[in-house]
C-alpha cells in the first residue's frame, strides 16, 4: 500500500506543507486498524459544514467510495482508487467536469483525501505478475481511516448542537407564548404597571430574533425573555398580594422580621446616620422583598458597580449592596432618599436601581430626585426595574458581544 511516500501533485496545481502534514498522518494508522467506509461517509456527511464542504463534495466523496470494493477501509489494504473523470462523472450522478474538479479540490484541502499522482498525471493501478496491484495512482483514501475517531467525534458535536438548537428554539417559543398571554391577561383584568412600556421591551426582543438563529442568538433572546418573565410574574404576584390582605399582612411580618435580621444590617454605611435607619416598627413594609433578577445578570448590565464592591468584586447581594451604599453616597443621593427606596423596593431591588443609575450617570441631573421619583412611581405600581435593567442589559450588549 503506497501510504509512506510524500507526493506532490502533478501539473499546475500547487504544494503546501499543509498537504504534507495530511500526506504524514495518512501514513500514520494504527497497524490492523478497520472501519466501515458507508459509517465514515455518514459521519462525513453529518460534519460536512465543521469540514467546510458542500452537498456536492459528498456526492463525490460517495462516487469514489464505490470504487473501492470492499466494505471496510483496513490499514493493510491497498485504498487508492483511480477511476477517470468520466467514470467519476457518470457515478455523482453526471455531474459537469468543471464542477467534479472543483469539489475533488475540496476533498482534498479537507484531508479526507490524498492526491497520488503518476509522472503523467493519469490514473491507473500495475499490476505484478500474479494479478495483484503492485502500485497503483489516483485518489487514497487513506486519510478517512486515518481520521475515523476525529469524524466521528465531530459528527456527535453537530447532533448534539442540533438537538440544543432545537431545545432552545422550543424554550423560546414556550417563553415568546407566556409573556405574550402573561402582558395581555394584565391589561385585561387592570393590574397595576406600565404594560405597554413591557409590552414594547417584549416587541423588541422578537423584532430581534433571526431568521436563521445559531444558538448563540438564542441563548441571549431566551435570557432576555426570561428577565421580562421574571419581572412580570414579580409584578403579577404583588398585585396578588394586594388583593389579599390576610396574605399581605403575613408577608409583611416576614419582611419586618428580615429586615430587622438582614435587608437594614446588610446596608453598611460609615453611620447610623448616613443610613438613615428608622425604627423597625415604623419601616414600611417594601413592595419588592426579593430581587426578580439573578446577580449574574444585573452584574452584567452594570458592569461599573463592580469596582465599588469590597476588595473591588461583587460575588453576592450583600457584596452589591455595600457598593450601593458608596455608589449611592458618590452620586449625592441622600441617606433619607435610599432608605426610602430600600422600604418601598427592598434593598436588593434599591441596590440593582443605584447600580442602573450609575451606568447612567452622565445622564441623570439629579440623582437623588430621580430616586425619589421611581420610588413613589413603585409605591403606586407604576414602575417595575425590568425595563430599566434589560434597557441597560441591551445598551451594552454590542460591546459585550465584541469582547466575547
Amino acid at each position: 500500500m503506497q501510504i509512506g511516500n510524500v507526493t506532490t501533485p502533478f501539473g499546475r496545481r500547487p504544494m503546501s506543507l499543509a498537504l504534507v502534514r495530511r500526506q504524514q498522518a495518512a501514513s500514520e494508522i494504527r497497524p490492523g486498524k478497520t472501519t466501515d467506509k458507508w459509517k465514515v461517509f455518514r459521519d462525513v456527511s453529518a460534519a460536512m459544514a465543521l469540514l467546510g464542504l458542500q452537498s456536492n463534495s459528498l456526492a463525490v466523496l460517495d462516487a469514489l467510495l464505490s470504487f473501492y470494493p470492499e466494505n471496510e477501509l483496513r490499514q493493510d489494504a491497498q485504498l487508492i482508487v483511480f477511476p477517470s473523470n468520466m467514470q467519476l462523472s457518470l457515478r455523482a450522478h453526471s455531474m459537469p467536469g468543471s464542477t467534479l474538479r472543483r469539489h475533488l479540490a475540496a476533498l482534498v484541502d479537507a484531508g479526507l483525501i490524498v492526491r497520488r499522482d503518476s509522472a503523467n498525471g493519469k490514473r491507473y493501478a500495475r499490476k505484478d505478475d500474479g494479478g495483484a496491484i503492485e502500485s497503483a495512482f489516483g485518489f487514497d483514501l487513506s486519510p478517512l481511516l486515518a481520521r475515523s475517531e476525529e469524524l466521528a467525534v465531530m459528527a456527535q458535536q453537530v447532533v448534539a448542537d442540533r438537538m440544543a438548537l432545537r431545545k432552545a428554539k422550543e424554550s423560546l417559543t414556550i417563553c415568546r407564548r407566556d409573556v405574550r398571554k402573561l402582558i395581555t391577561a394584565a391589561m385585561e383584568e387592570g393590574a397595576p404597571g406600565d404594560w405597554l412600556a413591557i409590552e414594547d421591551l417584549y416587541i423588541g426582543i422578537v423584532a430581534r430574533i433571526p431568521r436563521t438563529p445559531d444558538l448563540g442568538d438564542l441563548a441571549g433572546l431566551l435570557e432576555e425573555l426570561q428577565m421580562l418573565k421574571a419581572e412580570i410574574v414579580n409584578l403579577l404576584e404583588n398585585h396578588q398580594v394586594s388583593q389579599n390582605p390576610g396574605t399581605n399582612e403575613s408577608h409583611n411580618e416576614r419582611h419586618i422580621q428580615n429586615s430587622k435580621s438582614e435587608s437594614i444590617n446588610e446596608i453598611e454605611p460609615s453611620s447610623e446616620k448616613e443610613q438613615g435607619e428608622k425604627p423597625v416598627a415604623q419601616q414600611k413594609p417594601s413592595v419588592h422583598t426579593n430581587p426578580a433578577f439573578p446577580l449574574s445578570l444585573v452584574l452584567k448590565a452594570c458592569p461599573d458597580v463592580i469596582n465599588y464592591g469590597p476588595r473591588g468584586e461583587i460575588g453576592s447581594w450583600r457584596d452589591l449592596m455595600s457598593a450601593a451604599v458608596v455608589v449611592r453616597s458618590m452620586l449625592g443621593v441622600s441617606p433619607s432618599a435610599y432608605q426610602q427606596a430600600c422600604e418601598i423596593l427592598g434593598a436588593e431591588n434599591a441596590a440593582i436601581a443605584v447600580a442602573c443609575m450609575l451606568e447612567r450617570a452622565g445622564m441623570i441631573n439629579s440623582p437623588g430626585g430621580y430616586l425619589r421619583d421611581l420610588t413613589r412611581r413603585a409605591e403606586r405600581g407604576e414602575f417595575s426595574l425590568g425595563p430599566m435593567l434589560m434597557a441597560q442589559l441591551r445598551a451594552n450588549g454590542h460591546e459585550m458581544r465584541r469582547q466575547a
